[in-house]
């Protein structure tokens, strides 16, 4: 199993916000990727929001500053929000970071959780499935084909038109990032897409029946069984010791959690609850090293067998030198899974 870390280049505290410090901020992010490689970690993916608080409106540029100071580790956006982007400029600008890291490149793309960047490019959220549907469908025409001949709604055609620079890997790796959502598994399947599945809550189990569409859809459409992908996005964080680990992420959890859920309606973050989550079932991997390592065998099996698995560790506002630490034990931890 792949074992790998998605960042949102997140910075939660509003005192904390000046120019110097966001480049503070960017310097620690580049020195945990580095930091990641080094640790033997498989993947690390950046996300993409348009809010105060997070720095990662341009991933493809952190990712490339990541490649020049990493050598093994592959690079992925987590996730892309394909629904507000054009599909040509985000192909040619990861083909040319997969130039850049050596072939080392992928794409997790997705709608997104939040909905910032649909008034800020100018779409209206009630095309918010169309959108992606149609732009997904030719970021795939563009990957497979170097002359392209597309027509659309939400975009001018394209006649026979080349798009370069062509990536080193053939395909470019793209993943399908889905949430709850039935028909996004199944498109993921009838694509032949590896399928990214985020679990920030409730009881990873629980997902089993959506991650079964995929796969029975995968098989119906006649793509190759053994190239069947599924992994696993989860909040989660790992620290010397369970306890250990739970005082530090819990306050920073608890607060961040709180604040999205006021824009959601979501209750307050409680210890009880979090707690719960941080149990044997729950979504957080949160704890120490075994503790760890036994909940994500759990969560494969309960799944059906993940072939991927990345922390999201940008939730609790922890110090750069807390997720220096976690780092390590995450490559602890990969050991461990994979025996």
């Amino acid at each position: 199993m792949e074992i790998g870390i998605d960042s949102f280049a997140a910075k939660f505290s509003e005192s904390n916000s000046t120019a110097a410090d966001d480049r503070q901020a960017m310097h620690q992010l580049l020195e945990r990727i580095g930091h990641a490689d080094r640790t033997g970690l498989d993947v690390f993916g950046i996300g993409e929001h348009h809010r105060k608080g997070f720095l990662d409106s341009a991933p493809a540029l952190i990712l490339a500053a990541a490649a020049s100071r990493t050598r093994n580790i592959r690079l992925t956006s987590a996730v892309t929000v394909l629904s507000a982007a054009d599909p040509v400029r985000v192909f040619q600008e990861f083909a040319t970071l997969d130039l850049i890291s050596g072939g080392r490149t992928e794409m997790v793309v997705g709608r997104g959780s939040f909905t910032d960047a649909f008034p800020l490019f100018g779409y209206n959220l009630s095309d918010y499935d169309a959108l992606f549907t149609e732009k997904l469908d030719l970021l795939l025409k563009i990957r497979d084909n170097e002359f392209v001949t597309w027509s659309g709604k939400f975009r001018p055609a394209m006649r026979n038109q080349p798009v370069y620079p062509r990536p080193l890997q053939q395909p470019l790796p793209i993943w399908l990032g889905v949430g709850g959502t039935p028909q996004s598994f199944v498109r993921a399947g009838v694509l032949g897409l590896p399928l990214m599945v985020a679990i920030i809550g409730g009881e990873t189990h629980r997902f089993r029946p959506l991650v079964d569409l995929y796969r029975e859809a995968w098989l119906k459409s006649g793509h190759p069984a053994e190239k069947m992908s599924v992994g696993l996005h989860s909040l989660g964080y790992v620290g010397p010791t369970t306890e250990a680990a739970v005082r530090d992420f819990y306050p920073g959890y608890a607060e961040s959690m709180t604040k999205v859920g006021e824009e959601r309606g979501w209750p307050p973050m409680t210890e009880e609850r979090f707690l719960g989550q941080a149990g044997p079932r729950g979504a957080l991997i949160v704890g120490g090293v075994d503790e760890v390592a036994e909940k994500i065998l759990r969560h494969s099996e309960a799944l059906g067998g993940i072939s991927r698995l990345t922390f999201q560790l940008d939730t609790a506002s922890l110090s750069h030198e807390k997720l220096m630490e976690s780092i390590e034990l995450i490559g602890k931890v990969k050991q461990i899974v994979n025996g």
